[in-house]
């Protein structure tokens, strides 16, 4: 009986242990006005270990994706990356105009003070997949706005 509690509290350590790898503080939703299908979400990712954020899913959205903001040729561009490198000690930033998550067909609008259900996958060297579940507020739209963009 000991040994047995003895390897679940084992396993809730180390299963926290595996959770605190990866921390993210201040995810936020950009509010959307009454016909606005698709917003952004923003973020500070940081990571213990080299790891990679693979996949983000919402119920509040058919479709979900990480985006690329750049500069090229003076054009403000957008276009959608397969993952995002999340380097081991160094805080990732999702922000307007650089890495954000679309949030693409959405279900209903997005009012200031609404909770968003976000659920983060990040992947180790090892393969091994965690995913983080996170509520994000939903902010004003009267937050800076970012540079035009052209989607790709």
């Amino acid at each position: 009986m000991k040994k047995n509690l003895l390897a679940t509290l084992l396993a809730l350590c180390l299963s926290s242990m595996a959770q605190a790898q990866v921390t993210v503080k201040d995810a936020w939703v950009r509010a959307t006005v009454a016909q606005q299908k698709a917003t952004g979400a923003f973020m500070q990712i940081h990571s213990a270990k080299d790891t990679r954020l693979i996949e983000v899913r919402s119920s509040a959205a058919a479709v979900v994706e990480l985006h690329k903001m750049e500069l090229v040729d003076n054009v403000m561009k957008m276009r959608a990356i397969d993952a995002l490198d999340l380097t081991a000690g160094k805080t990732v930033e999702l922000k307007p105009g650089g890495y954000h998550v679309m949030l693409m067909e959405l279900k209903a609008q997005v009012k200031e003070g609404d909770i968003i259900p976000l659920s983060l996958v990040i992947e180790g060297k090892d393969k091994k997949r965690e995913t983080i579940e996170l509520k994000a507020v939903a902010r004003s739209m009267n937050q800076a706005a970012a540079p035009a963009m052209q989607h790709h």
